[in-house]
């Protein structure tokens, strides 16, 4: 069993999946801290549309870390019981980047996470999240299917 994981939630059904394991997984007296990541381009986005770009980064930012944080705080308060211990923490940037980052930080013993289970071409284009965490190598990370490819199979 496990002293500290780090579960990373972006306000999906599917991301909160991984809460139950992470419960599971934790020694008596163990820690779970929730963690997202906002990430809001700073650029205009360009395509085969005319150009969009965040209004105002700040206000934005300003806008979304308080949701965020509140979402957390939501899930917080339905996992904390006797001999669990739950965090939040919020942060800006690309998501993978900022799990790796505060896994390293925080020493978390693992990385508990759900995955949309994309393949082929949306894989391609959307990128994968759990794909770039497990790439960084930071922590051991516990990689929980999407029940709905399941159910496709």
């Amino acid at each position: 069993m496990l002293k500290h994981v780090l579960v990373p939630l972006d306000g999906s059904k599917l991301a909160e999946e991984a809460l139950e394991h992470a419960v599971n997984i934790i020694c008596p007296d163990g820690k779970i801290t929730l963690l997202s990541a906002v990430d809001v381009p700073e650029v205009p986005i360009y395509g085969y549309y005319p150009p969009a770009t965040v209004p105002d980064y700040q206000s934005t930012v300003e806008d979304l870390l308080p949701q965020a944080k509140n979402y957390l705080e939501q899930i917080a308060k339905g996992l904390e019981g006797p001999g669990i211990a739950v965090e939040i923490e919020v942060h800006i940037g690309e998501p993978s980047q900022v799990i790796a980052e505060t896994a390293v930080r925080l020493k978390v013993d693992a990385i508990v996470m759900s995955t949309h289970g994309r393949s082929g071409l949306s894989r391609w284009l959307f990128g994968s999240v759990t794909n770039k965490v497990l790439g960084t190598r930071c922590c051991p990370v516990f990689v929980i299917p999407s029940r709905q490819s399941e159910a496709k199979t």
